[in-house]
């Protein structure tokens, strides 16, 4: 092996290794910190990169592959992501909220049929067709456009990523606390399958755990129930076969925030071990973590499943919440108006 080869295996190396060393100590140190998403997305960049150019090297042509993959999945994505919102609309109701994966997609169809726009319309322009540099405006325009949509998206998949992540790391066994977070009861007091699927991950975890924690159900009671979610909760782990010393109602929170408030309160009253872990739906496991981190509560989170029709819209939810906090939004749109500044001193300056 020459030192021009062995340069090239160290270079290579060094791409994977040093992102995801960076990625590993933060992760370790506080996986709830929202670095991490960072981090991580570049660590998987790196490792893509690395690998692409080891392959052409080689002799290999992995970066067609990888284009042609791309591509696909740009003309695929905004398809189904429309796709899942008429689904959402029709299983779920005509909530904002049930709406966001189709206004998700539509955005991103927008972005690329601006894409598209930039790239032909200076063709065209150069035909001789050009009405007093109409369309070189519009072809600005439609970059401004597709810059946007591609900064907020790329966002996105950062925030996704990462969210994706938590759910394959598997949790340690031995807990003393599982806080429970509610959710909205059917008919005022039946458990909804949302939330079945909480308790039965609660459950599934008090089973194989070696010193059975204490389960606390956590949610209070809405107008339009006739129980408290934690009420109910508890009656729907007991007829799971739950001892009823090993449950702790926690019935005054409204918030995913109250939840563990008014948790920890109740655990910070007690006596023994703090190990405890958060079980929620699978797409809010790192929001819940971030609160947690808010009041000081130390913890690990457990994602419980959810209908796969119904994770996109959940996810960007979850996505806005995040960046709905003031340092969040901050650095997001100042993100976006970099990326704009840049964009106005290649056209103009």
């Amino acid at each position: 092996m020459d030192v021009h080869t062995a340069m090239k295996i160290i270079f290579y190396c060094l791409l994977i290794l040093l992102p995801w060393a960076v990625f590993s100590i933060s992760f370790i140190k506080d996986r709830r910190r929202y670095r991490n998403c960072y981090f991580l997305f570049f660590a998987i960049i790196g490792t893509f990169f690395a690998l692409t150019v080891a392959l052409e090297d080689a002799g290999k042509p992995f970066l067609s592959v990888i284009l042609t993959v791309t591509a696909a999945a740009l003309l695929i994505v905004p398809v189904f992501l429309i796709w899942n919102g008429v689904l959402m609309l029709r299983r779920e109701g005509h909530s904002l909220s049930c709406m966001l994966s189709l206004l998700f997609g539509l955005a991103i169809g927008i972005g690329e049929a601006a894409a598209f726009a930039a790239l032909i319309l200076p063709e065209i322009a150069e035909t001789g067709w050009n009405a007093t540099g109409l369309l070189a405006h519009i072809s600005r325009i439609s970059m401004f456009i597709c810059v946007s949509v591609v900064y907020f998206s790329m966002s996105f998949v950062v925030f996704m990523l990462y969210c994706v992540f938590l759910q394959l790391i598997p949790p340690k066994k031995d807990f003393d606390y599982v806080i429970i977070h509610g959710s909205g009861l059917l008919d005022g007091d039946r458990v909804p399958k949302l939330l079945s699927d909480r308790l039965d991950k609660a459950v599934e975890i008090y089973r194989r755990d070696p010193t059975p924690p204490v389960l606390i159900p956590s949610g209070g009671k809405g107008d339009d129930e006739t129980v408290s979610e934690a009420e109910a909760m508890e009656k729907y782990l007991l007829g799971k076969g739950i001892p009823a010393e090993k449950i702790i109602r926690e019935d005054r929170s409204t918030t995913t925030l109250e939840n563990l408030k008014y948790s920890k309160a109740i655990i910070d009253e007690r006596q023994g071990g703090r190990y405890i872990v958060l079980v929620t739906s699978n797409y809010h496991v790192y929001r819940a973590l971030r609160y947690s981190r808010r009041i000081g509560l130390k913890c690990t989170g457990v994602g419980s499943h959810v209908a796969f029709y119904y994770w996109p819209s959940a996810i960007i939810r979850e996505f806005i919440a995040v960046h709905s906090e003031k340092k969040h939004l901050t650095a997001l749109i100042g993100g976006w108006m970099l990326c704009m500044f840049a964009l106005v001193c290649i056209y103009f300056l």
